[in-house]
């Protein structure tokens, strides 16, 4: 929806935010879609490890750098603290899986 419509969400998630900043939310969106590609196209692949490593520090840094932005933020609102934790426990079990991975599907089965 923020990669079609950031002229008309943006101004109504962001007050302050000039109707003509439209493409910074392009841009954050494109940014996520592509991960999301990214990720979609990696899921047949072993994780961790010398294994899948493009994909695990990808989404490693993603989301190491959403909570820290998200942990600096200036007057955060209620929501934003609410975030923050989901984002760094991603950010934690993508450092595990780097650092340990890779964990074998077949194992489980």
């Amino acid at each position: 929806m923020l990669l079609f419509a950031s002229d008309a969400l943006l101004p109504i998630l962001l007050p302050g935010l000039p109707p003509s900043a439209g493409w910074l939310g392009q841009c954050v969106a494109a940014g996520w879609l592509s991960v999301a590609l990214f990720n979609w196209n990696a899921r047949e692949t072993t994780l961790g490890g010398i294994y899948g490593r493009p994909a695990v520090n990808l989404n490693l840094v993603l989301y190491l750098v959403s909570a820290l932005a998200l942990l600096k933020a200036k007057d955060p609102t209620v929501a934003m603290r609410l975030l923050t934790l989901p984002v760094a426990v991603m950010a934690l079990v993508y450092a595990t899986l780097l650092l340990r991975g890779p964990f074998d599907r077949s194992a489980a089965s």
